[in-house]
């Protein structure tokens, strides 16, 4: 299988790395002082600058696949991978290309599922980057690793469907910019078919009984201006013509919107485990304890040493994972995506921490991005599906295809 960039890749790329080291790198830590100045659920200033030299060059709207035609600039999935993993170095930096999650899910729903109508009124705004959007799907009163536990209630009523529930870690939600949300519930609780009880609806950030009770933490991190809402719906009424495809359908618009997902983590962790190394070995490098750097510490060493042999791995891994996707979609690929789920951000955990180690107390403190950095690895543990559920569902396909030899 061949990985070599095409020429295409390799002038994004160039182009790409040259974008973070002008602009993104140096405002790293103006970035910061605007978000923790004022209102912190509003977009750092220096964010929007970023968002309109990045689309003066040429760098926008990279992540959509090239088959939703008009709204796309053309890239396979393959193709955008190794972007994914240089916009990942910075855990912000991905939205001043356009590319953040959970946008870039929603919009390639939008695009893929949406009607006309729904896609004039949320999908060109969401691509010229003018609003943010929220997927709202985990609810914390059930285990929401099994989407058809979710027991947020879509009700019809005439014109209208009625929606009542609860859901928290809402990432986007209490951005001031975040506009809509694609909300995951239950219109059909009785069918037979457990699968077809969900269906998927547009719901405005403002529409009456839409509650935003709290932002959540993770390890202490409130990822502001992002956040992550905890959101009470009482009530909330919007009309019909909000349902995306039609009920029932919920299941199947969720599958199709993790895969890609799932692959955009995936290389975004190598991306941060990539940095964390180079951290790494630069302060190996320029430590010095018991009289000599840390770099000639065997055990310093052999840290670095697994630390490039497990980035290459999962970037190789996630690099198939990504071909195969493009060749055969999402089924031809499920197999690729959940051994990536497992393996890349349990790599990017373990990379981090050890960085932190040689680090020591700077490791853990706001002067480098590592704390920061394993809270988000740690989190996409559990993010798009946990570890055991990647894990049984993988052993059940591969044990099932056994059998059948």
């Amino acid at each position: 299988m061949d990985f070599e960039f095409s020429p295409k890749v390799q002038e994004l790329r160039k182009r790409l790395l040259a974008f973070m080291d002008e602009y993104v790198y140096p405002n790293e830590t103006l970035y910061l002082e605007q978000v923790n100045s004022g209102d912190r659920w509003e977009p750092a200033e220096i964010l929007d600058e970023l968002k309109g030299q990045a689309k003066e060059a040429g760098l926008w709207n990279l992540f959509l696949p090239k088959e939703y035609g008009e709204f796309s600039p053309g890239l396979t999935t393959l193709e955008y991978a190794p972007l994914a993993e240089i916009m990942g170095r910075v855990l912000w930096a991905s939205e001043a290309f356009n590319c953040s999650a959970p946008d870039t899910g929603n919009m390639e729903v939008l695009a893929k599922y949406g009607n006309a109508a729904q896609q004039k009124e949320w999908l060109l705004p969401l691509l010229d980057g003018e609003i943010r959007s929220a997927f709202a799907m985990t609810e914390p009163g059930v285990a929401s690793s099994d989407a058809t536990n979710v027991q947020t209630s879509i009700v019809r009523d005439g014109d209208d469907y009625v929606i009542n529930g609860q859901k928290w870690y809402i990432s986007g939600a209490c951005n001031t910019h975040a506009k809509i949300m694609i909300v995951m519930g239950k219109t059909d609780p009785d069918s037979e078919n457990r699968y077809q009880q969900q269906s998927m609806i547009l719901v405005p950030m403002d529409t009456k009984g839409v509650k935003v009770t709290r932002p959540m933490q993770v390890f202490g991190f409130d990822d502001a201006p992002e956040g992550h809402a905890e959101i009470i719906f009482d009530d909330v009424r919007v009309p019909a013509s909000n349902l995306l495809m039609g009920e029932g359908r919920g299941f199947e618009i969720a599958q199709g919107r993790l895969g890609p997902g799932r692959i955009h983590h995936c290389m975004r962790l190598v991306g941060v485990a990539e940095r964390a190394l180079e951290l790494m070995c630069k302060r190996a490098e320029s430590r010095i304890a018991f009289g000599r750097p840390l770099s000639k510490q065997q055990s310093v060493r052999e840290d670095i040493a697994k630390s490039a042999c497990e980035i290459e791995q999962a970037r190789l891994l996630t690099l198939k994972a990504a071909a195969r996707m493009d060749e055969g979609g999402f089924k031809a690929a499920k197999d690729l995506i959940s051994m990536i789920k497992i393996v890349a951000p349990g790599m990017a955990c373990t990379v981090v921490d050890r960085a932190i180690q040689i680090h020591g107390a700077a490791g853990v403190s706001q002067d480098f991005f590592l704390a920061h950095a394993y809270a988000y690895a740690r989190s996409v543990r559990l993010a798009d599906g946990p570890d055991q559920v990647h894990m049984m569902q993988l052993g059940r396909n591969l044990a099932a295809a056994t059998k059948q030899l």
